[in-house]
């Protein structure tokens, strides 16, 4: 598989990377722990070198099974977690990037994953009462303590990633990136300060895929999203019915499409689908192959472009957590 750079600081990974957070957070029922074992190592043998956890996921417990998959490939790949959660009786209950926070997270993540150095570090969730220069300060001062090689942020503003990216260089932003959930302006930013992209969801969760009907059997995850929704999911169907013909002429599936897709609209833009399942790992594989056309992109942002999608990405509450 082609290798793509995220950010000027030479941090270099291949063009898709692996979600790992499914295996075991969010989408029930999880697989048995050798199952996604074998899943990320035999990602490993097929060419994905760039593996994404957190210390939320589970809490903690996906980041314990990715270091475990990982261990005898360490020198081979390049291993993202994130920072920024507070917790309680070991569930999530706000955020909190405190310098102090930041530093006992770090300590916890290199325990759990089994490594000396966290290749990309993220702030997962922008902490609104931490000044983001504190944020960034202190990871700049764990990269030059040898604990981190990277710094990385999801869902975070423009303003917040420009004045972070001053303090200490950001390799890669981590948004919510797909056919349905465009920032155009978000890129814009991107290009100019030399960031990468990393894009999660790039199936939609899912639905891009083209398997989720009104009569789809839901996780409590998924059902609790305004998108996925039955009145939602009627109406965004429409959409998936584009992509779907743009991929039976191209002899591709829906997913290619939508991976395809974004590897197509910039050199610096890495999806990380997440999958539990062999098949769908090699079929997402396949994208990379997948070379669109200038006149294929105008084809499928067109028809993107004529369906309005229905229901917000996110609750209220979960969205009121990104800094957008």
């Amino acid at each position: 598989m082609e290798k793509r750079t995220l950010g000027s600081g030479g941090l270099t990974v291949s063009a898709l990377g692996l979600g790992c957070m499914g295996m075991n957070q969010s989408y029930a029922p999880f697989p048995e722990r050798t199952a996604s074992i074998a899943l990320i190592r035999t990602a490993v043998e097929h060419g994905i070198t760039f593996f994404d956890t957190a210390e939320v996921y589970g809490p903690f417990t996906n980041e314990e099974l990715v270091g475990e998959a990982l261990r005898p490939v360490r020198d081979q790949v390049v291993i993202a977690t994130k920072f920024g959660f507070r917790y309680e009786d070991g569930k999530s209950v706000g955020v909190s990037s405190r310098p102090e926070h930041i530093r006992a997270a770090a300590e916890g993540s290199l325990k759990r994953l089994g490594i000396e150095t966290i290749d990309l570090y993220y702030q997962h969730r922008v902490d609104p009462s931490v000044p983001i220069e504190e944020v960034a300060g202190t990871v700049k001062q764990l990269i030059a303590e040898g604990k981190v090689r990277h710094f990385g942020m999801s869902e975070a503003g423009l303003d917040t990633i420009r004045r972070a990216h001053a303090v200490q260089p950001v390799a890669a932003l981590q948004n919510e990136y797909s056919l349905w959930t465009q920032r155009p302006q978000v890129l814009d930013l991107l290009e100019e300060l030399g960031i990468g992209l990393v894009a999660y969801s790039p199936l939609g969760k899912g639905f891009l895929a083209g398997k989720i009907d009104a009569s789809t059997e839901l996780d409590a995850f998924r059902s609790a999203l305004p998108r996925f929704k039955p009145e939602a999911i009627a109406a965004n169907r429409a959409l998936v019915d584009l992509i779907t013909s743009i991929a039976t002429a191209k002899q591709a599936t829906p997913a290619q499409i939508a991976l395809a897709w974004l590897l197509a609209l910039r050199p610096w833009i890495v999806p990380i689908p997440g999958t539990t399942k062999l098949h769908r790992l090699d079929e997402n594989n396949a994208a990379a192959a997948i070379k669109l056309t200038v006149i294929d992109i105008a084809a499928i942002d067109a028809a993107v472009a004529s369906v309005e999608v229905q229901g917000g990405r996110y609750t209220p509450q979960q969205e009121a957590m990104t800094g957008l």
